[in-house]
């Protein structure tokens, strides 16, 4: 009984340490959650990612800017290292793959990145392809690597008609009915990735866990 405020008072402390880019103090309270006995998934989704989340509204806000953003990734992962090695994951089971990049001529990597730190975290095979990714990469990438998912993002409206490029190139190359396809990034919505021929659109990183487990529930 009295270990639950205790919990979610260290979880929000891990949160405030993200959005404050200390990596001492993520360092220290990663530290306790394993000390405790916490589940270490639960203090990533409910401690880093909802501080992450609060420091890409500030971002998009233009009250925090690149180093900001830089400086609160580095305190997650720090915190994120820590944790993973104690998250509870199912060794029997094949790891899904995923796909994840920022389509070409964007280099808008933050949003993508904290999804990989997500999904890594959450047990998934991430195949990470970067920033600004050739159309083509994606299709290669998702067959070489048996991936059931692509997850793509933009920040830009004027590079989001790659996205359409890819599911087209998907369809061309026979492909498009064995895998997922998640998009996101700001300006993108659920309606774009529907007018697209996308599988569905993840609102923030936090989000992308419980999509991709959706689209790939056997």
């Amino acid at each position: 009984m009295f270990g639950i405020p205790e919990k979610t008072e260290i979880f929000e402390k891990l949160a405030k340490c993200v959005v404050d880019g200390d990596e001492d103090g993520a360092k220290q309270w990663a530290e306790e959650v394993i000390k405790n006995n916490f589940d270490a998934y639960e203090a990533i989704m409910q401690g880093l990612a909802v501080g992450m989340n609060t420091v890409s509204g500030l971002y998009e806000k233009g009250e925090y800017y690149v180093p900001e953003v830089l400086l609160s990734a580095s305190a997650m992962n720090i915190a994120v290292d820590i944790l993973k090695p104690h998250i509870k994951i199912d060794k029997s089971a094949k790891p899904i793959s995923v796909v994840l990049g920022v389509v070409e001529g964007d280099i808008h990597d933050i949003g993508k990145n904290l999804v990989k730190i997500m999904l890594d975290a959450a047990g998934f095979k991430i195949i990470d392809l970067g920033k600004d990714v050739p159309v083509a990469e994606f299709v290669k990438a998702a067959k070489e690597n048996g991936a059931e998912v692509i997850g793509m993002s933009a920040l830009m409206t004027t590079t989001m008609p790659s996205m359409k490029k890819v599911v087209d190139q998907l369809v061309a190359a026979n492909y498009r009915s064995k895998v997922k396809i998640m998009i996101g990034g700001a300006p993108t919505t659920m309606e774009y990735a529907e007018s697209i021929g996308a599988d569905t659109w993840g609102k923030d990183a936090s989000s992308a866990v419980g999509i991709v487990k959706n689209l790939t529930a056997r």
